[in-house]
């Protein structure tokens, strides 16, 4: 298919995409939303990071050449690779399946894998509040105040809902941030009944364009090596397309860690909802008993505010 009918084509299918809709990377499972399309880029932002990236349509036309020879294997995608991945496969003409992304000029492998309707997304609150319970739940009812002596099953449960509440709170986070900014001055402070903000202010510098930066070198006659280097996104790119070995451009160390591999989101939704049956069923002087240990718990938050 011609290079420039499917910028078009992924350009108008990111712009048609219904208000919510976020796209997931294949492998490392990140969502990420579309901010807008340009002649040479489409800008995403990562839901779990709030980081924008801009993806280059030169990038793309390298990866759309290599689907042209063959089906690019899902699970070789370098990081840099993912989210080009996730977006070419909005076009009819590009396809996923089989742990495989490939070209389909007939059209007919259907929507791609790696869109998640608006419909399907909870809001960010609901989602702190529903992840924040299930951990509240998980603590409760744990044996022992050091995590080495649970048991594997608890402390992979553990793992995964800190890391969703950590991620989903940071989110939180990040939308009361504007809506504060508008309300503190310069100097100002404002108390919550569990702390203080205050309106806090720091540069962070970004390279102007290429044009305007190799012109003031010329200017002074500096040299223009001294200041272009490698652009690891599209590096990535070209290792996941071209037979180039990571070992020949990479110095590469090992780094073992824990990493989630996946949430069961309907074993969350029957725990929830087997919680929301227990205090319904509540009554008499158990549901007084209740109250009265949040009362307690909302008592030494606040003398521990007090305190401090």
């Amino acid at each position: 298919m011609d290079a420039d009918d499917t910028w078009t084509s992924l350009r108008r299918e990111c712009r048609d995409l219904e208000s919510g809709a976020q796209l997931v990377t294949p492998v490392s499972g990140r969502p990420f939303g579309i901010e807008r399309t340009d002649d040479d880029r489409i800008v995403v932002r990562f839901g779990d990071s709030g980081e924008t990236r801009p993806l280059w349509r030169e990038q793309f036309v390298v990866f759309l050449e290599q689907l042209d020879e063959g089906d690019v294997s899902i699970d070789h995608l370098q990081p840099g690779v993912e989210p080009y991945a996730s977006v070419v496969t909005l076009a009819d003409e590009y396809a996923a399946d089989d742990d495989r992304i490939r070209y389909d000029p007939a059209g007919v492998g259907g929507a791609s894998p790696f869109l998640v309707p608006a419909a399907d997304a909870r809001e960010p609150s609901e989602r702190v509040h529903d992840d924040a319970m299930l951990l509240s739940v998980l603590l409760e009812g744990l044996e022992g105040d050091e995590p080495s002596t649970l048991d594997t099953d608890s402390l992979t449960d553990l793992y995964v809902l800190a890391s969703d509440v950590q991620h989903g709170a940071d989110r939180l986070r990040r939308s009361a941030r504007d809506p504060l900014l508008e309300r503190l001055g310069p100097d100002q402070e404002l108390h919550g009944r569990y702390g203080t903000v205050r309106r806090t202010t720091r540069q962070r510098r970004r390279p102007t364009d290429a044009e305007t930066i190799f012109a003031a070198l010329d200017e002074r006659g500096i040299p223009r090596e001294w200041v272009t280097g490698v652009d690891r996104d599209k590096l990535d790119v070209v290792l996941a397309v071209t037979d180039l070995e990571e070992g020949e451009v990479y110095d590469v160390e090992e780094d073992v860690y824990v990493q989630k591999t996946g949430v069961d989101e309907d074993e969350k939704y029957s725990r929830l909802q087997g919680i929301a049956d227990r205090i319904d069923d509540l009554e008499g002087a158990e549901g007084e008993e209740l109250r009265a240990e949040l009362d307690a718990i909302e008592d030494r938050l606040e003398e521990a505010l007090s305190a401090g």
